[in-house]
């Protein structure tokens, strides 16, 4: 159980669940007007902290500089969306919902509520359950003294002449997810590549000259008859394969946001009032 005392430490902290898992952060308490004991504490859940769910805080601790509640993320996720009153007070028809959703049975609640002397409960009649303010402001002066609690609440057996008619509002909103993993591999791989280039070499060829004036001095310079050898080198080009490395590319990722629409189906309660009258059996009017 949170003392009262205990209010400026729960708020604006960390809520976790059974399983160590962050729900949210607290944003508001809510007292029992009888009593002034905390009831309720709400938690702003969503990607942007958008929704705020109501968690019974009776089983809460305060672990050092963060609040334990004994209900798993999701569950507290599921909570039925309520509304507080413009002096920041729960609605008796929505707190019933609220300890319906976890397993609190009402009557149960309210019997306990109304014995004395009990422990961890409220002493005296069921009250009505209103907001704390948080450190350093002020809320309405409803109960004797105490400041921070508003407006009104829950009440035991309280006579009234209207019907409320409640409706349930689909709110949509998105989270952001990871879809999947892009990354950049570079690898080696080896290519044939043919490319032509022009080779030259060199042939031999018999030229007979016929003598002539004036190559009859060169003809007649060596020996009448006699034996002799004369040797022509070749030569030929070949090709040369040499390979460099040469930057052609830089390649990174880059990511671009894509908005596409997306329908999204839920399902909504709402309440209907039927007027029934003696007068007229045949006659049924909803509203």
């Amino acid at each position: 159980m949170i003392a009262q005392e205990q209010i400026p430490t729960v708020l604006d902290h960390p809520v976790y669940d059974t399983e160590g898992k962050k729900i949210g952060d607290a944003k508001h308490v809510f007292l029992d007007d009888s009593t002034g004991r905390p009831e309720w504490v709400t938690v702003r859940t969503g990607l942007f902290g958008t929704n705020e769910s109501f968690i019974p805080i009776r089983d809460a601790s305060l672990v050092q500089d963060h609040l334990e509640v004994p209900y798993p993320k999701d569950r507290v996720k599921g909570a039925p969306h309520v509304d507080v009153d413009s002096g920041g007070h729960l609605d008796a028809s929505e707190e019933r919902r609220l300890y319906e959703y976890y397993g609190i049975a009402w009557d149960d609640a309210w019997q306990r509520a109304n014995q004395p002397g009990e422990d961890g409960w409220a002493h005296g009649t069921a009250g009505t359950t209103g907001t704390a303010g948080a450190a350093g402001t002020s809320g309405t002066m409803d109960t004797a003294g105490t400041a921070g609690i508003a407006g009104t609440g829950r009440t035991a057996g309280a006579a009234d002449d209207a019907m409320t008619r409640s409706e349930e509002q689909m709110h949509v909103g998105t989270e952001e997810v990871e879809s999947g993993h892009v990354r950049l591999r570079k690898y080696v791989v080896t290519e044939d590549v043919q490319e032509t280039v022009p080779v030259r070499h060199e042939e031999v060829r018999v030229v007979r000259e016929p003598i002539t004036d004036a190559n009859r001095d060169e003809a007649l310079s060596g020996p009448e008859i006699t034996e002799a050898e004369h040797e022509v080198i070749l030569h030929e080009e070949r090709p040369v394969v040499e390979t460099r490395a040469v930057p052609v590319e830089r390649v990174r990722l880059e990511t671009e946001e894509v908005v596409e629409e997306e329908t999204v189906t839920g399902q909504v309660r709402k309440e209907h009032i039927e007027i029934e009258g003696d007068d007229n059996p045949g006659r049924r009017d909803r509203m």
